[in-house]
């Protein structure tokens, strides 16, 4: 088979798409990199979608942390605690055990007289299941790290918002949340970085990889055994994870020149790789 052909064949099979058997004999080389490429499409999956729902809970939690009511700030500051304070590992492990106790047919509820019915067996699938821990997780360190960039806001940009009769939504809105984001991109963008990285995580959690439409990691581990040789099907997951890491900086790093945009070109702080021997 031809790399064409096997492109053909597994570029779509995690999703479903294409040869439905495994190669498990005479596995070439464009076979490994094609399925582990192939698998990483869930791993994309999974730092989007968390990725794009956490910022707006991250959003929410930073707010309520920073009100003066208790009722709103304690439930926000035990929530952030509570996950990053636990291993990400045992947040998967907890949340399907939980989702497994769920009854699977559904959970029926009546709200203002309507009888509404919610399927809950796909929460044990990693989709929507892994998708959820990743959202709360990500959510609670975005949330630490907006709340200290809206405790950096300078107060005169804030007193030169009263001065222009900016109260409320308004004021947050064209004064408050932009100053935040501007403040808080660039630790951000690690967090980012490190959610991409953590999605390899859901391949050694409970979560089941439905009809073997795993992630990168799964294709990685399946080729290890059938050849023998995990240092070829690992530095591959590793490639694709730079090449991913470089497109986050990239993407996250034109977000920052844009909310920079109206700052003088010196004072504009620059989001690029910075190899670090020791974290």
């Amino acid at each position: 088979m031809t790399c064409a052909e096997t492109f053909a064949a597994y570029a779509f099979r995690s999703l479903g798409y294409g040869e439905r058997l495994l190669p498990k004999a005479d596995i070439t080389l464009c076979e490994q990199i094609v399925l582990i490429g192939s698998g990483l499409i869930w791993n994309v999956y999974f730092a989007v979608m968390a990725l794009v729902l956490g910022f707006f809970f991250a959003t929410a939690l930073a707010v309520a942390k920073n009100s003066s009511r208790a009722l709103a700030r304690k439930p926000a500051e035990w929530f952030i605690f509570v996950f990053r304070g636990s291993p990400l590992f045992i947040q998967f492990f907890l949340a399907y055990e939980a989702f497994v106790l769920l009854p699977k047919v559904g959970v029926e509820f009546t709200l203002l007289g309507i009888d509404f019915s919610a399927s809950t067996r796909w929460l044990t699938r990693a989709w929507l299941g892994a998708t959820l821990v990743l959202f709360l997780n990500t959510a609670a360190y975005a949330g630490e790290i907006f709340y200290g960039a809206l405790r950096s806001v300078p107060r005169g940009d804030l007193e030169a918002a009263d001065a222009y009769g900016l109260t409320g939504w308004h004021k947050f809105r064209r004064i408050t949340w932009p100053t935040m984001l501007r403040l808080a991109w660039p630790a951000y963008t690690n967090e980012a970085i490190f959610l991409f990285h953590a999605t390899t995580l859901v391949f050694f959690s409970g979560f089941p990889a439905w009809r073997q439409m795993g992630d990168a990691l799964y294709y990685a581990s399946y080729f290890a055994d059938k050849t023998f040789n995990p240092f070829i099907p690992y530095p591959i997951v590793a490639g694709f994870f730079i090449c991913g890491t470089l497109s986050v900086i990239t993407v996250f790093g034109l977000i920052n020149k844009r909310l920079n945009r109206h700052l003088p070109r010196a004072r504009r702080r620059k989001i690029g790789l910075r190899l670090n021997l020791i974290r």
